[in-house]
Protein backbone atom coordinates (compact mmCIF):
# COMPACT_ATOMS: atom_id res chain seq x y z
CA UNK A 1 0.00 0.00 0.00
CA UNK A 2 0.95 3.56 -0.48
CA UNK A 3 1.22 5.79 2.20
CA UNK A 4 0.52 9.52 1.66
CA UNK A 5 3.11 11.38 4.01
CA UNK A 6 3.22 14.95 5.00
CA UNK A 7 6.24 17.00 6.50
CA UNK A 8 4.68 18.50 9.82
CA UNK A 9 7.94 18.76 11.77
CA UNK A 10 7.49 20.78 15.01
CA UNK A 11 8.35 24.31 14.62
CA UNK A 12 10.30 25.91 17.48
CA UNK A 13 8.14 27.53 18.84
CA UNK A 14 6.13 24.25 20.37
CA UNK A 15 8.99 24.23 22.81
CA UNK A 16 8.03 26.80 24.58
CA UNK A 17 4.40 26.40 24.52
CA UNK A 18 4.59 22.95 26.30
CA UNK A 19 6.18 24.72 28.92
CA UNK A 20 3.20 27.32 29.40
CA UNK A 21 0.88 24.19 29.12
CA UNK A 22 2.77 22.49 32.01
CA UNK A 23 2.63 26.08 34.24
CA UNK A 24 -1.05 26.36 33.34
CA UNK A 25 -2.06 22.78 35.45
CA UNK A 26 -0.10 24.20 38.37
CA UNK A 27 -1.56 28.24 38.10
CA UNK A 28 -4.04 28.04 35.49
CA UNK A 29 -3.70 29.43 32.01
CA UNK A 30 -4.40 32.81 32.13
CA UNK A 31 -1.70 33.35 34.93
CA UNK A 32 1.03 31.62 33.12
CA UNK A 33 0.12 32.77 29.75
CA UNK A 34 0.01 36.59 32.06
CA UNK A 35 3.46 36.22 32.81
CA UNK A 36 4.88 35.70 29.53
CA UNK A 37 3.45 37.56 26.88
CA UNK A 38 3.21 41.49 27.26
CA UNK A 39 -0.24 42.04 25.48
CA UNK A 40 -1.99 39.99 28.55
CA UNK A 41 -0.45 42.99 30.97
CA UNK A 42 -2.79 45.76 28.99
CA UNK A 43 -6.02 46.25 28.96
CA UNK A 44 -8.18 46.36 25.74
CA UNK A 45 -8.79 50.32 25.46
CA UNK A 46 -9.27 52.77 22.31
CA UNK A 47 -5.67 54.39 21.44
CA UNK A 48 -3.41 52.00 23.79
CA UNK A 49 -1.16 50.94 20.81
CA UNK A 50 -0.33 54.15 20.15
CA UNK A 51 1.40 54.88 23.47
CA UNK A 52 4.94 55.01 24.38
CA UNK A 53 4.49 52.75 26.56
CA UNK A 54 2.68 49.96 25.05
CA UNK A 55 4.90 50.28 21.78
CA UNK A 56 7.94 49.83 24.11
CA UNK A 57 6.62 46.60 25.84
CA UNK A 58 5.05 44.66 22.38
CA UNK A 59 7.92 46.20 20.19
CA UNK A 60 11.28 46.78 21.83
CA UNK A 61 10.78 44.27 24.90
CA UNK A 62 10.41 46.57 27.42
CA UNK A 63 9.52 45.36 31.02
CA UNK A 64 6.15 46.45 32.10
CA UNK A 65 6.88 45.58 35.57
CA UNK A 66 6.89 49.53 36.69
CA UNK A 67 4.42 50.83 33.80
CA UNK A 68 1.24 52.18 35.41
CA UNK A 69 -0.87 51.46 31.85
CA UNK A 70 0.34 47.99 32.70
CA UNK A 71 -3.01 47.11 34.38
CA UNK A 72 -3.71 43.88 32.70
CA UNK A 73 -6.43 42.20 30.58
CA UNK A 74 -9.75 41.99 32.25
CA UNK A 75 -11.12 38.42 31.58
CA UNK A 76 -14.66 37.62 33.09
CA UNK A 77 -13.86 33.68 33.80
CA UNK A 78 -10.17 33.36 33.33
CA UNK A 79 -10.46 30.58 35.74
CA UNK A 80 -12.24 28.42 32.45
CA UNK A 81 -9.30 29.30 30.18
CA UNK A 82 -7.79 26.11 28.92
CA UNK A 83 -4.48 25.98 27.14
CA UNK A 84 -3.13 22.68 25.13
CA UNK A 85 -0.58 21.84 22.01
CA UNK A 86 -2.51 19.83 19.76
CA UNK A 87 -1.55 17.54 17.05
CA UNK A 88 -3.26 18.90 13.71
CA UNK A 89 -2.64 17.00 10.16
CA UNK A 90 0.23 20.12 10.10
CA UNK A 91 2.06 19.21 12.88
CA UNK A 92 1.92 20.37 17.02
CA UNK A 93 0.26 23.64 18.00
CA UNK A 94 -0.81 25.70 20.75
CA UNK A 95 -4.91 25.86 21.04
CA UNK A 96 -6.66 28.46 23.68
CA UNK A 97 -9.96 27.42 24.57
CA UNK A 98 -11.91 30.45 25.97
CA UNK A 99 -15.33 29.34 28.00
CA UNK A 100 -16.68 32.65 27.78
CA UNK A 101 -17.47 34.83 25.20
CA UNK A 102 -16.47 38.25 25.93
CA UNK A 103 -13.35 36.53 26.77
CA UNK A 104 -12.63 35.38 23.71
CA UNK A 105 -13.25 38.49 22.21
CA UNK A 106 -10.31 40.05 24.69
CA UNK A 107 -7.97 37.68 23.33
CA UNK A 108 -8.90 38.36 20.51
CA UNK A 109 -8.32 41.84 20.73
CA UNK A 110 -5.19 41.46 22.73
CA UNK A 111 -3.29 39.06 20.20
CA UNK A 112 -4.30 39.65 16.89
CA UNK A 113 -5.59 43.76 17.09
CA UNK A 114 -2.79 45.10 19.30
CA UNK A 115 -5.60 45.47 22.53
CA UNK A 116 -7.57 47.63 20.51
CA UNK A 117 -11.60 47.12 20.84
CA UNK A 118 -12.10 46.69 17.28
CA UNK A 119 -14.73 44.33 15.68
CA UNK A 120 -14.95 40.75 16.50
CA UNK A 121 -18.11 39.33 14.19
CA UNK A 122 -20.34 37.19 16.61
CA UNK A 123 -20.11 34.73 13.85
CA UNK A 124 -16.57 34.71 14.80
CA UNK A 125 -15.52 31.29 16.97
CA UNK A 126 -12.15 30.93 16.22
CA UNK A 127 -9.03 32.90 15.62
CA UNK A 128 -5.77 31.60 13.98
CA UNK A 129 -2.71 33.61 14.83
CA UNK A 130 0.51 33.46 13.13
CA UNK A 131 3.46 36.51 13.19
CA UNK A 132 2.92 36.49 17.08
CA UNK A 133 6.01 38.54 18.21
CA UNK A 134 6.85 36.54 21.43
CA UNK A 135 9.07 38.36 23.60
CA UNK A 136 9.22 35.77 26.37
CA UNK A 137 11.51 33.52 23.92
CA UNK A 138 13.16 36.35 22.15
CA UNK A 139 14.61 37.02 26.13
CA UNK A 140 15.03 33.02 26.69
CA UNK A 141 17.12 33.24 23.41
CA UNK A 142 19.58 36.56 25.21
CA UNK A 143 19.72 34.81 28.10
CA UNK A 144 21.36 32.11 26.51
CA UNK A 145 23.45 33.78 23.86
CA UNK A 146 25.01 35.59 27.02
CA UNK A 147 25.68 32.64 28.70
CA UNK A 148 27.64 31.39 25.58
CA UNK A 149 29.04 34.96 25.14
CA UNK A 150 30.34 36.24 28.71
CA UNK A 151 30.79 39.38 29.73
CA UNK A 152 29.05 40.85 26.13
CA UNK A 153 27.95 44.40 26.10
CA UNK A 154 24.85 46.13 25.40
CA UNK A 155 25.99 47.27 21.94
CA UNK A 156 26.77 43.45 21.24
CA UNK A 157 23.75 42.30 22.29
CA UNK A 158 22.25 45.15 19.76
CA UNK A 159 24.00 43.67 16.47
CA UNK A 160 23.09 40.41 18.13
CA UNK A 161 20.26 41.23 17.93
CA UNK A 162 20.21 42.47 14.38
CA UNK A 163 21.19 38.81 13.13
CA UNK A 164 18.23 37.69 15.03
CA UNK A 165 15.46 39.29 13.22
CA UNK A 166 15.40 37.60 9.92
CA UNK A 167 15.32 34.41 11.58
CA UNK A 168 11.44 34.62 12.77
CA UNK A 169 10.99 30.99 13.13
CA UNK A 170 13.19 31.99 16.61
CA UNK A 171 10.47 34.41 17.96
CA UNK A 172 7.27 34.35 16.34
CA UNK A 173 4.32 31.90 17.15
CA UNK A 174 1.50 30.45 15.48
CA UNK A 175 -1.75 29.73 17.87
CA UNK A 176 -4.90 29.23 17.47
CA UNK A 177 -8.03 31.04 20.05
CA UNK A 178 -11.23 29.24 20.37
CA UNK A 179 -14.97 30.38 21.79
CA UNK A 180 -16.94 26.88 23.03
CA UNK A 181 -20.02 28.25 21.77
CA UNK A 182 -22.39 27.53 18.40
CA UNK A 183 -20.63 27.04 15.18
CA UNK A 184 -21.09 30.07 13.60
CA UNK A 185 -23.78 31.53 16.02
CA UNK A 186 -26.15 28.84 14.47
CA UNK A 187 -28.01 27.57 17.79
CA UNK A 188 -28.65 23.59 18.12
CA UNK A 189 -32.47 24.57 17.80
CA UNK A 190 -31.53 25.41 14.70
CA UNK A 191 -29.91 22.53 13.75
CA UNK A 192 -32.11 20.24 15.37
CA UNK A 193 -29.50 19.25 17.76
CA UNK A 194 -29.76 18.86 21.89
CA UNK A 195 -27.88 21.99 23.29
CA UNK A 196 -24.92 19.70 24.93
CA UNK A 197 -24.60 17.42 21.94
CA UNK A 198 -24.38 20.92 19.73
CA UNK A 199 -21.69 22.46 21.77
CA UNK A 200 -19.73 18.81 21.39
CA UNK A 201 -20.15 18.89 17.85
CA UNK A 202 -19.19 22.79 17.62
CA UNK A 203 -15.90 22.66 19.17
CA UNK A 204 -14.96 19.43 16.85
CA UNK A 205 -15.97 21.83 13.68
CA UNK A 206 -14.47 24.60 15.23
CA UNK A 207 -10.99 23.08 16.02
CA UNK A 208 -11.14 21.34 13.12
CA UNK A 209 -11.91 24.55 10.83
CA UNK A 210 -8.30 26.27 12.16
CA UNK A 211 -6.77 22.59 11.87
CA UNK A 212 -6.95 22.96 8.26
CA UNK A 213 -6.18 26.83 8.12
CA UNK A 214 -3.19 25.66 9.50
CA UNK A 215 -2.36 22.73 7.22
CA UNK A 216 -2.98 24.58 3.71
CA UNK A 217 -0.75 27.41 5.50
CA UNK A 218 2.07 24.86 6.22
CA UNK A 219 1.45 23.59 2.89
CA UNK A 220 1.07 26.24 0.42
CA UNK A 221 2.82 28.72 2.66
CA UNK A 222 -0.11 30.60 3.08
CA UNK A 223 -3.27 31.01 4.33
CA UNK A 224 -6.43 33.01 2.25
CA UNK A 225 -9.07 34.44 4.26
CA UNK A 226 -11.25 33.85 1.47
CA UNK A 227 -14.74 32.18 0.98
CA UNK A 228 -13.48 29.06 -0.90
CA UNK A 229 -11.10 28.34 2.19
CA UNK A 230 -13.94 28.73 4.47
CA UNK A 231 -15.95 25.91 2.68
CA UNK A 232 -13.27 23.53 2.84
CA UNK A 233 -12.34 24.46 6.22
CA UNK A 234 -15.93 23.88 7.30
CA UNK A 235 -15.80 20.92 5.36
CA UNK A 236 -12.96 19.23 6.97
CA UNK A 237 -14.92 20.53 10.57
CA UNK A 238 -18.03 18.80 9.40
CA UNK A 239 -16.75 15.65 8.20
CA UNK A 240 -14.52 15.21 11.66
CA UNK A 241 -17.20 15.72 14.04
CA UNK A 242 -20.45 13.28 12.34
CA UNK A 243 -18.37 11.26 9.86
CA UNK A 244 -19.69 13.06 6.62
CA UNK A 245 -20.40 16.36 5.08
CA UNK A 246 -24.14 18.40 5.14
CA UNK A 247 -24.65 21.01 2.71
CA UNK A 248 -27.74 21.84 5.00
CA UNK A 249 -25.19 22.59 8.22
CA UNK A 250 -22.53 24.61 5.67
CA UNK A 251 -25.14 26.66 4.29
CA UNK A 252 -27.16 27.60 7.50
CA UNK A 253 -23.59 28.72 8.72
CA UNK A 254 -23.21 30.95 6.13
CA UNK A 255 -26.49 32.42 6.29
CA UNK A 256 -28.31 30.62 3.18
CA UNK A 257 -30.73 27.87 4.90
CA UNK A 258 -33.65 29.76 3.10
CA UNK A 259 -31.83 30.16 -0.55
CA UNK A 260 -32.29 32.22 -2.65
CA UNK A 261 -33.39 34.22 0.48
CA UNK A 262 -30.20 35.22 2.48
CA UNK A 263 -29.92 35.82 6.71
CA UNK A 264 -28.23 38.78 7.44
CA UNK A 265 -25.62 38.25 10.06
CA UNK A 266 -24.49 34.82 8.63
CA UNK A 267 -20.94 34.25 7.68
CA UNK A 268 -21.14 34.87 4.26
CA UNK A 269 -21.45 38.58 4.46
CA UNK A 270 -17.47 38.28 6.19
CA UNK A 271 -16.32 37.27 2.46
CA UNK A 272 -17.89 40.42 0.67
CA UNK A 273 -15.04 42.12 0.40
CA UNK A 274 -13.87 45.46 0.96
CA UNK A 275 -15.02 47.31 -1.48
CA UNK A 276 -17.82 45.28 -1.37
CA UNK A 277 -19.46 43.36 -3.93
CA UNK A 278 -22.37 45.15 -5.47
CA UNK A 279 -25.72 43.40 -4.31
CA UNK A 280 -25.91 41.75 -8.40
CA UNK A 281 -22.88 40.48 -7.44
CA UNK A 282 -23.18 38.90 -4.34
CA UNK A 283 -26.30 36.88 -5.39
CA UNK A 284 -23.91 35.47 -8.14
CA UNK A 285 -21.77 34.46 -5.04
CA UNK A 286 -24.39 32.94 -3.05
CA UNK A 287 -25.07 30.59 -5.97
CA UNK A 288 -21.93 29.37 -6.44
CA UNK A 289 -21.57 28.61 -3.07
CA UNK A 290 -24.24 27.03 -3.28
CA UNK A 291 -24.02 25.09 -5.70
CA UNK A 292 -20.33 24.04 -4.48
CA UNK A 293 -21.52 22.99 -1.65
CA UNK A 294 -24.07 20.91 -3.64
CA UNK A 295 -20.99 19.33 -5.08
CA UNK A 296 -18.99 18.93 -2.86
CA UNK A 297 -21.79 16.79 -0.59
CA UNK A 298 -22.09 14.39 -3.45
CA UNK A 299 -18.21 13.98 -3.69
CA UNK A 300 -18.22 13.07 0.10
CA UNK A 301 -20.81 10.57 -0.10
CA UNK A 302 -19.06 8.64 -3.42
CA UNK A 303 -15.74 8.89 -1.93
CA UNK A 304 -14.89 10.97 1.62
CA UNK A 305 -15.70 7.34 3.49
CA UNK A 306 -13.87 4.92 1.65
CA UNK A 307 -11.25 3.42 3.97
CA UNK A 308 -8.91 1.03 1.88
CA UNK A 309 -10.11 0.78 -1.66
CA UNK A 310 -10.40 3.72 -4.43
CA UNK A 311 -13.09 2.23 -6.70
CA UNK A 312 -12.49 4.82 -9.63
CA UNK A 313 -8.83 4.47 -9.57
CA UNK A 314 -6.22 1.56 -8.47
CA UNK A 315 -5.10 3.61 -5.33
CA UNK A 316 -5.01 2.18 -2.12
CA UNK A 317 -5.08 4.38 0.94
CA UNK A 318 -4.05 3.10 4.41
CA UNK A 319 -6.65 5.02 6.07
CA UNK A 320 -9.19 7.78 6.32
CA UNK A 321 -6.84 10.32 7.34
CA UNK A 322 -5.08 9.61 4.38
CA UNK A 323 -8.12 10.16 2.19
CA UNK A 324 -8.88 13.00 4.06
CA UNK A 325 -5.31 15.05 3.56
CA UNK A 326 -5.14 14.22 0.00
CA UNK A 327 -9.44 15.78 -0.46
CA UNK A 328 -7.98 18.67 1.13
CA UNK A 329 -5.29 19.23 -0.75
CA UNK A 330 -7.11 18.25 -4.17
CA UNK A 331 -9.60 20.93 -3.16
CA UNK A 332 -7.18 23.84 -2.28
CA UNK A 333 -5.97 23.47 -6.26
CA UNK A 334 -9.96 24.24 -7.36
CA UNK A 335 -11.79 27.50 -7.78
CA UNK A 336 -15.17 28.58 -6.10
CA UNK A 337 -16.01 28.23 -10.07
CA UNK A 338 -14.58 25.03 -10.72
CA UNK A 339 -15.90 23.59 -7.49
CA UNK A 340 -19.61 24.75 -8.34
CA UNK A 341 -19.13 23.63 -12.20
CA UNK A 342 -20.70 20.22 -13.33
CA UNK A 343 -17.49 18.97 -13.76
CA UNK A 344 -16.58 19.29 -9.88
CA UNK A 345 -16.58 15.86 -9.42
CA UNK A 346 -14.16 14.75 -12.31
CA UNK A 347 -11.82 17.92 -11.22
CA UNK A 348 -11.41 16.78 -7.44
CA UNK A 349 -10.90 13.22 -8.29
CA UNK A 350 -8.41 14.82 -10.78
CA UNK A 351 -6.17 16.62 -8.73
CA UNK A 352 -6.15 13.98 -5.97
CA UNK A 353 -4.98 11.28 -8.44
CA UNK A 354 -2.20 14.18 -9.38
CA UNK A 355 -1.00 14.62 -6.00
CA UNK A 356 -1.71 10.86 -5.02
CA UNK A 357 1.18 10.16 -7.84
CA UNK A 358 3.30 13.09 -6.67
CA UNK A 359 3.44 12.09 -3.15
CA UNK A 360 4.47 8.89 -4.07
CA UNK A 361 8.01 9.94 -5.60
CA UNK A 362 8.11 12.57 -3.99
CA UNK A 363 6.92 12.66 -0.99
CA UNK A 364 4.78 16.37 0.02
CA UNK A 365 6.58 19.15 1.39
Amino acid sequence: MRQITFNSCTKPHIAAWEEYTTASKEIGAFEALRRVLVQLRFPIQEGISQTEVYRSATRKGVSVDDMAEATGLLLKQPEKLQLEVHQSLAGAIPVLLTGNREDFVSLVQALTMRNEPSLVPASMGACIVVGFNNWDRIHRYRKQWQQNFANCSEDEWIEEFKRLIPQKELYQDELIILSDGDYSNVSASDIGLLKQEWRRLSLTIRLEHEFTHYFTRRLFNSMRNNLLDELIADYRGIVAAIGHYRTDWFLRFLGLESFPDYRQGGRLQNYRGQPPLSDGAFKILQILVKNAAENLQRFDALNGNLDQTDTTTSHQLTDKSNRQTLILIALTCLTLEELASEEANLRIQKNMDQFYDRSFTQGIK
